[in-house]
């Protein structure tokens, strides 16, 4: 069994890999003072539900944007598998990819991860639009390389930000409005935030074409992905699943390479 960890600013999810699909995920909440040990609590009864243990797992892969919730995650594996796991960003790492950027050592784990899975999945060149905390636009060409990107503030950060900078406007769910025009603050708050965020990705998408010249497929992934998905035909494909699906790539490109 591989365990696949994400770990995002908003939250850490956990995949189990069995060595042909994947057979259960969870969620948590990113908190950078939680211990190995703490993480261990969290995980021990609900790998018992799915009728697994600690013993169980022979390897571990892990991506994060959280420097700080590195060392705890990676005592985990190390205390509870007795596996030392794969970091991506570490030297020995390999990838399978060029990153085109002026900084590569300054590109998201997640991003690449992505870039991976999305390239590995569908032909031609790629925008890859994964909503998370922030809302990243991923470039990925025909090769599979990383060619850069646009990164944009999450939809629920820009919730947040509008609730705490307006007195008087109060903290709102982010939903589909069937009407644009609001009759009173909240649907005019949830209009703006939703049919906004669809302005925003339509323009950024439309504006990553125009500058890349050829036709590209767009995938979405992300949690927040699926509220956005079939309301634009600016997202071809919805794939929640495309990052732990790259750290699976990435660990089985890594093995086979040792």
């Amino acid at each position: 069994m591989l365990l696949a960890i994400d770990a995002g600013n908003t939250n850490i999810v956990f995949a189990v890999h069995d060595g042909e699909k994947i057979r259960c995920e969870w969620r948590a909440v990113t908190k950078t003072t939680r211990t190995a040990d703490e993480y261990a609590v969290l995980l021990k009864p609900l790998l018992e539900l799915n009728g697994l243990k600690f013993s169980d797992f022979h390897a571990a892969i892990i991506a994060t944007v959280v420097p700080a919730a590195l060392f705890d995650l990676r005592q985990l594996c190390r205390r509870y598998m007795n596996v030392d796991p794969l970091v991506i960003g570490d030297p020995e790492v390999k990838l399978g990819l060029n990153v085109l950027t002026d900084r590569p050592e300054g590109v998201g784990a997640d991003r690449l991860v992505n870039a991976v899975a999305a390239h590995a999945a569908y032909e031609g060149p790629l925008i890859v639009v994964d909503f998370g905390t922030a809302t990243t636009f991923d470039v990925v060409n025909a090769e599979g390389d990383y060619e850069g990107g646009v990164i944009s503030p999450g939809i629920n950060l820009s919730a947040e930000a509008l609730h705490k900078a307006a007195a008087m406007l109060p903290r709102v769910a982010v939903a589909r409005t069937l009407a644009v025009i609001g009759k009173d603050t909240v649907p005019a708050m949830q209009s703006g935030l939703y049919w906004g965020y669809i302005g925003l990705i339509e323009g950024i998408v439309a504006r990553i074409k125009a500058e890349y010249g050829k036709p590209m497929t767009v995938i979405a992934t992300g949690g927040l992905g699926k509220v956005f998905y079939r309301q634009t035909p600016a997202i071809d494909h919805y794939d929640p699943d495309l990052t732990i699906r790259g750290l699976v790539q990435i660990y089985v490109k890594n093995k086979k390479s040792s």
